[in-house]
């Protein structure tokens, strides 16, 4: 399988006066999951927005196998972006969610879940919160883009869910780039084959959670 290279370079952001994304680069290859922890207002989602195309920014430049994307029609046909809020409507059957999301050669595999199976025959509007969020996030995973961005795939789901989630993260990464943000820090750090930590809209390499507290993001009782 032949590898995959998304780099966003030069990447900057204002809101009023404030800096909120400074100069930042990163660089993602398929097979590789970055974990991207940081507090809140700290510039992660915005990050995550600006790279799929939903956010403007002062100056940017997003590179896919070396090619400069301009557009952001071009970035969404090998990016695809997990949002914090719902993004499928509560009048779709989950059939029709999945059958508008999943090619014909993925369908079998996306399936093969006893999950999804429980829920095949429910509307959007009738999944728990948990149910509706794990469906979201498979539907992220097993589509034919080359990358995946998850901003708070953990948020409001049980340990049991979670433990879901991480073992779709992990299947779905072997031909996939994932950048992942969440608060549950722990749960990141396990997964991630590369940990930064966003502080002052900057990025900063992170190697443990020793980083992590001279960095100010974790306070020594946490550890």
């Amino acid at each position: 399988m032949s590898k995959h290279v998304l780099e966003v370079d030069s990447l900057r952001k204002l809101f009023g006066n404030k800096l909120a994304v400074s100069d930042v680069y990163l660089k993602c290859e398929t097979s590789k999951i970055i974990g991207l922890l940081g507090r809140n207002g700290s510039g992660k989602s915005t990050l995550l927005k600006i790279i799929f195309g939903i956010v403007s920014a002062e100056n940017k430049c997003i590179r896919i196998d070396g090619t400069v994307k301009l557009k952001t029609s071009e970035i969404l046909k090998d990016v695809s972006y997990l949002h914090q809020e719902q993004f499928i409507p509560n009048y779709f059957s989950v059939t029709k969610a999945i059958s508008l999301s999943i090619g014909v050669l993925e369908m079998k595999q996306f399936l093969e879940d006893n999950f999804i199976q429980s829920i095949l025959n429910k509307k959007i509007r009738q999944l728990s919160s948990g149910e509706l969020r794990y469906l979201e996030i498979k539907l992220v995973l097993y589509n034919s883009s080359k990358f995946v961005l998850l901003d708070e795939p953990f948020n409001g789901l049980s340990p049991l869910m979670v433990e879901k989630v991480i073992q779709l993260i992990k299947e779905n990464s072997f031909k996939k780039g994932i950048i992942i943000t969440d608060h549950d820090y722990e749960n990141v750090m396990t997964i991630a084959t590369q940990l930064l930590l966003m502080k002052d809209g900057k990025i900063h390499a992170i190697k443990d959670k020793t980083d992590l507290i001279e960095k100010q993001y974790l306070s020594p009782s946490m550890i």
